[in-house]
């Protein structure tokens, strides 16, 4: 998602809740994201995955991006729309994980701790280093 605020772009990126993730920032965000369903399309997926980690149903007309792969050999199938939301009020859904670990114990954490709009150069800094040819691929396509 992005908007103009300003004169200025700015995109929604997600911060990864759960253990691992606490404390890291630079490189850490993400596009929302997530798994495809067997014989779901991709764009359904990608709606489905927006909706589970915000809370809300993302609307407007779609973007397709050109697929990444990201260092674990993960290919990455991303859309782009204008749209708007206040990141303080997402809803993302949960999973569980031993923790601590090997203790058998189960603890249940956000898939989603944190989000938020940044500008191009802010978003840059905090997007997983695989993820920046979206933002380049956006901006080029936005009007300035």
């Amino acid at each position: 998602m992005y908007r103009r605020r300003n004169g200025v772009w700015e995109f929604l990126l997600v911060h990864p809740g759960g253990p691992f993730w606490k404390g890291k920032d630079a490189g850490a965000w993400s596009i929302p994201k997530g798994e495809i369903e067997p014989n779901e399309p991709p764009l359904a997926g990608a709606q489905r995955e927006f909706e589970e980690e915000l809370g809300f149903k993302p609307e407007g007309t779609w973007i397709e991006l050109t697929p990444i792969k990201q260092k674990g050999g993960k290919i990455v199938h991303a859309w782009a729309f204008e749209g708007d939301c206040d990141p303080s009020r997402i809803r993302s859904n949960t999973f569980n994980m031993e923790w601590p670990p090997r203790s058998g114990k189960s603890a249940e954490f956000r898939e989603i701790d944190n989000a938020g709009f940044f500008t191009i150069e802010d978003a840059r800094e905090k997007i997983n280093p695989a993820q920046a040819t979206f933002l380049d691929e956006i901006q080029r396509r936005l009007k300035p």
